[in-house]
């Protein structure tokens, strides 16, 4: 399953990948995040590996996150595991103008483990891309407030 999404930022390119690059505003805008730790690696750069806690339910959701490719200001491409779910995000940034950034995010889950995964993946395919657009919409919002 792949899917894009995209908007449109008020604020320059510059402001907005330097926002985006820095994990400690990761709770202003992904819902349920706890946390975000290195686990091998230089933070930010190719090959450096994370873990992602979020909340879910009265449970966490942990996530492992490799960089693969830190070209910010203008790409970001990273590798997500989840014990049910494998994906790729490239989240790409392009200056409209002087004040306005295209925020680009390209999402390819590319394994479903178990059934239920399957099931949700196959019937409600639209629920993931909420999901993203939800958090992109956060992330608009955090970023013209600053």
């Amino acid at each position: 399953m792949k899917f894009t999404c995209t908007i449109e930022i008020h604020k320059p390119k510059s402001l907005v990948a330097e926002l985006f690059a820095d994990p400690k505003y990761l709770k202003e805008y992904q819902d349920n995040f706890i946390s975000k730790e290195l686990l091998s690696g230089k933070g930010g750069e190719d090959g450096a590996v994370s873990k992602m806690l979020y909340k879910m339910g009265k449970g966490e959701m942990e996530l492992t996150e490799t960089i693969i490719e830190n070209k910010l200001p203008d790409s970001f491409y990273a590798e997500y595991h989840h014990k049910h779910m494998d994906n790729t995000m490239l989240c790409t940034f392009e200056a409209l103008n002087e004040n306005t950034t295209r925020y680009n995010s390209e999402i390819h889950y590319t394994v479903f483990r178990g059934f239920v995964p399957k099931l949700m993946a196959f019937l409600f395919p639209g629920m993931f891309k909420k999901q993203v657009d939800k958090w992109l919409v956060n992330f608009k919002d955090f970023v013209e407030k600053n």
